[in-house]
């Protein structure tokens, strides 16, 4: 197989790739507000958005505002949340993020990176999320496992940790393409390029961009290293 050329000469091509393949790609976190992406975002850790869509239909009817989560009932809100992986966690960094919503942004969910990591159960993955779809601010790019193994799949990064992924990607991608570029490669790792069995066979990206194409071997040590970072 001939030697691939460098990331930042790869990375146009893959983009129009991945626009081609993934035209609507966007988050699947179902939401009305920012104070809903946020709840959805911190319930989706570790969990599938499908399921935390299900939790979230009546959750966001019994709770309508920031102090309807701090004042919750503890039991209360973590039966609500239930279905959920470590739902008592998340229960718990929910009722403290949106304590500190209430006592120090005015019960409204700040649009500032700074601010938002201040809050409980809130790291850049979750911020980003919440910017950049809520808000439409590119502050940063959603590094979540699809991004984190295909980006070392598509040697954009060395990197096993999530921000130094995360400013690798952001010192590649244009500015512009930040958000798009998490939910096309988000929507990739679940369709085609999957952590277990990648259908390359089946991939718009191809062997002429991606050197991990055919190396079966490099993907599975590569997955394996991922979720010992995890």
């Amino acid at each position: 197989m001939p030697r691939l050329s460098p990331p930042a000469k790869r990375i146009g091509p893959i983009l129009a790739a991945l626009q081609r393949a993934y035209p609507d790609a966007c988050c699947s976190l179902r939401f009305s507000s920012p104070l809903e992406l946020l709840i959805a975002t911190i319930l989706s850790a570790q969990c599938t958005d499908a399921l935390v869509n299900k939790v979230t239909v009546e959750l966001f009817k019994k709770y309508r505002t920031a102090r309807d989560y701090a004042e919750a009932d503890p039991a209360a809100l973590e039966r609500d949340v239930s279905r959920v992986n470590f739902y008592r966690n998340k229960a718990k960094s929910i009722r403290s993020a949106c304590r500190t919503i209430v006592d120090h942004f005015g019960g409204r969910v700040p649009n500032r990176m700074e601010e938002l990591l201040q809050l409980s159960g809130v790291a850049r993955k979750t911020a980003n999320v919440v910017l950049g779809n809520a808000f439409g601010m590119t502050a940063g790019v959603v590094v979540d496992t699809h991004v984190m193994r295909l980006s070392q799949r598509m040697g954009f990064t060395a990197q096993t940790d999530r921000d130094k992924i995360e400013q690798d990607l952001m010192g590649l991608l244009p500015r512009a393409r930040w958000t798009r570029f998490g939910h096309q490669m988000i929507q990739h790792g679940r369709a085609v390029c999957t952590a277990k069995a990648p259908k390359c066979s089946d991939c718009p990206i191809g062997k002429r961009l991606c050197p991990s194409f055919t190396s079966d071997s490099r993907l599975k040590t590569q997955d394996q290293t991922s979720r010992r970072t995890t």
